[in-house]
């Protein structure tokens, strides 16, 4: 697989998996990020070997738009979204882009196929919580002027819309919400702690402790978390779950 720069934001896979009886055709967008690729290996796992797969193609294409996919679709898990602290700044306008406009594409396209579908929503939901740790009924403590708003707010109206076609539409739709995930194929300078602690260690440097040091993180690797994706997906849990340490 090319796993291309996981910034970018409208990178999708339809593949097929040995599902029962026959084979089924999912959808992944963001496939080409680390937590799509890993979720894309795992479906793949169930039936040949990871690699050169007959049933993977990798579409560059922008989720906003209309994808041009033809024939079955059985499930759609949309993971698309850059993730990255520094993109809060970069590129705010193209998170809440594919957070809005690229998710209500997604779940016509479910609809239209009547297709199983899955969202990736994050703990940011939560934004600075007074519940620690959080649980799903908590509806969080999110500040819809500060700089992390644009993805937060995107992750919150993608939960909004996933819940509402299911309960319009009778969409079969499931929820994830990721806490923090580290692993192979991350970014290195993705910005968040781990990649932070590592570089600078790797570079003799001091370790930069941001605030105080007494905020605590869920931390989740990669491959625990895109078989717990994929767990949920085969699930009948249609409500929220976390997926952490």
């Amino acid at each position: 697989m090319d796993y291309r720069d996981a910034a970018v934001p409208d990178i999708l896979a339809a593949m097929e998996w040995n599902g029962g009886q026959r084979q089924r055709r999912i959808v992944v967008t963001g496939a080409a990020g680390m937590v799509g690729s890993h979720v894309a290996d795992v479906l793949l796992a169930r039936g040949d070997t990871v690699g050169a797969h007959p049933g993977f193609t990798l579409v560059d294409a922008d989720v906003s738009m209309d994808l041009g996919l033809d024939g079955e679709i059985d499930a759609i898990m949309h993971l698309a979204s850059p993730a990255s602290p520094r993109h809060f700044e970069s590129i705010p306008l193209e998170i809440l882009r594919v957070g809005g406009v690229g998710i209500l594409a997604m779940l016509d396209l479910a609809v239209r196929h009547d297709a199983r579908f899955l969202f990736a929503s994050s703990s940011e939901v939560y934004g600075d919580p007074h519940v620690h740790p959080q649980h799903e009924g908590y509806t969080g403590n999110v500040h819809l002027g500060g700089v992390r708003a644009c993805y937060d707010e995107s992750k919150r109206f993608g939960e909004a819309a996933t819940n509402t076609y299911h309960r319009a539409e009778g969409l079969d739709t499931r929820i994830v919400r990721i806490f923090n995930t580290y692993g192979p194929r991350m970014r290195p300078d993705d910005g968040r702690v781990t990649s932070n602690f590592v570089q600078q260690a790797l570079s003799g440097e001091p370790l930069t402790v941001y605030g105080d040091g007494l905020q605590t993180r869920s931390y989740c690797y990669v491959e625990d978390l895109a078989r717990g994706i994929v767990a949920l997906l085969d699930s009948d849990v249609t409500e929220p779950v976390n997926i952490g340490n």
